[in-house]
């Protein structure tokens, strides 16, 4: 959680709170997997198999392909050695977004008290939640690979681009 919450303050030695170890990475993807499990389960015991599974499916994917995504980009850039750190991080990151999503409420709400539509509110507190959690994201990635701004960019993009296929609204 530490070094979650200096990544997120856009402290680079956030990223000596994750180690570069195969057990700290299968530690960091358990809940990413769990969690969508036990909605598949409890899909199927509402008469909803098939949806739950194909979700389950499809979010397992997008979850696994991040890091190989973080992998191919890290061989490309030269710094392959840091590419499992850099995915645990990124792992542990994800739960950050479930605070933030509270705050976002909250920036949405004062923002309506000042008199400003519901859904304009709503639409400038979700685009500032994208904004920071895509400068999170980015900084993890460029702290992590010690990559130029730039290539983070690509490496966020590619991410991105497969997480939006994944989606299990999708299917």
């Amino acid at each position: 959680m530490r070094g979650v919450l200096l990544l997120a303050a856009g402290r680079r030695e956030g990223m000596d709170e994750f180690a570069d170890l195969d057990g700290e990475f299968l530690a960091s993807l358990a809940p990413l997997i769990a969690f969508p499990l036990v909605g598949a389960v409890w899909l199927s015991t509402q008469g909803q198999a098939q949806i739950g599974w194909l979700a389950f499916l499809a979010r397992i994917c997008g979850v696994l392909a991040q890091p190989v995504i973080i992998h191919l980009f890290a061989r490309s850039f030269g710094a392959q050695g840091h590419w499992l750190r850099t995915s645990t991080a990124m792992n542990w990151a994800f739960w950050l977004i479930l605070p933030l999503l509270m705050v976002a409420g909250i920036v949405a709400q004062i923002l309506a008290m000042i008199g400003i539509q519901d859904a304009t509110a709503l639409g400038i507190s979700g685009l500032l939640l994208i904004a920071y959690v895509a400068w999170y994201q980015w900084g993890i990635i460029r702290t992590g690979l010690a990559i130029k701004a730039g290539q983070a960019v690509l490496v966020l993009l590619g991410i991105d681009a497969v997480s939006v296929f994944f989606r299990p609204c999708r299917i």
